[in-house]
């Protein structure tokens, strides 16, 4: 009995930890748009060096201090975005040129 239920019971909690995860995410924001990306981002950036301060502090580590990080999702997102448009927009004379060069190739081949 308890060798099938194991297996359920693993599947309930793992389900659970990701159904969490996924709601902590909406909740703070991470699945909204660029700006509310950034605006978490902000908080974490706030709320985790006091954070991890405290645990070094109780366990007795030191770790070196966390380095300043500029960035914005939102930006790295457009620069993504603008990217794979680009691309997309010369796919069609690209494959055209890439056409031309192969039977070119081909016809060398043959003769």
């Amino acid at each position: 009995m308890a060798a099938r239920l194991f297996p359920v019971v693993k599947f309930v909690i793992k389900g659970g930890l990701a159904g969490a995860a996924v709601y902590v995410a909406y909740d703070q924001g991470l699945l909204g748009s660029g700006t509310q990306g950034a605006e978490a981002l902000r908080k974490a950036q706030e709320a985790l060096p006091p954070a991890i301060q405290e645990w070094t502090s109780y366990v007795g580590w030191e770790l070196p201090p966390i380095p300043k990080i500029d960035f914005s999702p939102s930006d790295s997102w457009n620069k993504g975005v603008q990217t794979v448009i680009s691309a997309l927009s010369v796919a069609p004379t690209r494959a055209c040129e890439y056409t031309v060069e192969g039977w070119k190739y081909v016809k060398d081949l043959v003769k």
